[in-house]
């Protein structure tokens, strides 16, 4: 077993090395420049005797950006037919088959067309860089998974097309596209971003300076995190540091368990910790006592967590809270967090005779209890 063990980890410090590097352009919002800086630095590499290739990019018709691509090696788009329509994605076969040292690749939070080899454009990037392939790549902030409770909050908007937190953080490089909201506003006002009869909604709706300022802080937040996570994983770590885990606990409460499940990855992604998410079945809950839409949502809500970096535990027990330290104990948990006080959970915890026990536990085990809002 050991020497299995040895095996597939050498294995996988030799994919590592042939993986391509990957680098993301990020912003607070469509229009700061994000694509316009990716045809700059393609252009750059070219100058310099690099084989770059345009994969895909969206110029959405911004005659500066547009007079960039100039040039430069462009690869043909997949041309299909979808409802009736003809339509244009990224050609994974022929990037594949050219293998070209850099590629662009714009639009990462994109969804592909129905049959297309990945569903998701950013899976699309995952399995260029395996190949070995260097890829640049671009996304606003507000297609971030973990971040969406906050997103709706500012915007008002639910954003469909989003990226797990997971790829941003095995990109090698996360630059912030930055602008101030008033220089964002003149570009959009001179025509710069949106076709002139979309100007005018759009600064009643998006482009408005305290959404602007919101989501600049949030964009800022999330390179300086990434930036702290790079420098943590080039320097030698402090021997001393506590190897933080923390353990979300959820119920069948749909809404709730997503602010949870997203909440905690967002803790997870700061303390730069693993995380876990718990889901304690009791008997009031089996399958075949909670409706269908219910377990659907369970499923969801599990597959959402293992998109955002946790491990999945399942677990059976007649006391929520004694299955919480369980697993807590056994996985050695440093922080556990739960949905506010008038949640299922939190009530079910409070009702029990337990509760004083949890609270000794914790504290003798030194695991911090977070209720998140």
């Amino acid at each position: 077993m050991d020497k299995d063990n040895n095996a597939e980890h050498f294995l996988k410090l030799i994919r590592q090395s042939r993986r391509g590097k990957f680098k993301v352009y990020i912003g607070m919002s469509p229009g700061v420049g994000k694509t316009y800086r990716m045809l700059q630095e393609a252009r750059a590499l070219l100058r310099n005797g690099v084989d770059v290739k345009i994969g895909y990019i969206e110029t959405h018709n911004r005659p500066e950006t547009h007079a960039l691509l100039e040039g430069l090696p462009v690869i043909p788009r997949r041309q299909l037919f979808y409802k009736g329509k003809e339509l244009e994605e990224l050609d994974m076969h022929a990037v594949l088959n050219l293998h070209p040292e850099v590629v662009i690749i714009d639009e990462l939070a994109h969804t592909n067309i129905e049959g297309s080899r990945n569903e998701k454009r950013w899976q699309d990037v995952m399995q260029i860089l395996d190949e070995g392939i260097n890829v640049i790549s671009a996304v606003n902030i507000q297609h971030i998974e973990s971040l969406q409770e906050e997103i709706k909050n500012i915007t008002g908007i639910n954003v469909n097309e989003r990226i797990p937190d997971s790829v941003l953080q095995q990109a090698d490089e996360v630059v912030n596209i930055d602008l101030t909201a008033d220089e964002l506003v003149s570009r959009l006002k001179e025509g710069k971003i949106y076709a002139p009869d979309k100007i005018a909604v759009s600064l009643q709706n998006f482009f408005q300076p305290e959404k602007i300022l919101q989501l600049r802080e949030l964009a800022l937040k999330e390179v300086a995190s990434q930036v702290e996570r790079k420098i943590e994983t080039v320097l030698p770590r402090n021997v001393h540091a506590r190897n933080e885990c923390l353990l979300a606990c959820i119920s069948s409460n749909h809404e709730m368990a997503k602010k949870v499940i997203r909440k905690t990855a967002r803790l997870a992604s700061y303390y730069h910790s693993r995380w876990l998410l718990l889901y304690v079945q009791t008997p009031g809950e089996e399958m075949d006592k909670i409706g269908l839409a219910a377990q659907r949502h369970l499923i969801n809500n599990f597959k959402l967590a293992t998109e955002l970096g946790a491990e999945v535990i399942r677990i059976k027990h007649k006391k929520i809270g004694k299955g919480i330290i369980e697993v807590a104990e056994q996985k050695q948990v440093t922080t556990i967090c739960i949905g506010k006080p008038h949640l299922n959970l939190f009530k079910v915890i409070m009702a029990t005779n337990v509760f004083n026990e949890i609270l000794k536990k914790l504290s003798s085990n030194d695991i911090d209890l977070v209720i998140l809002s």
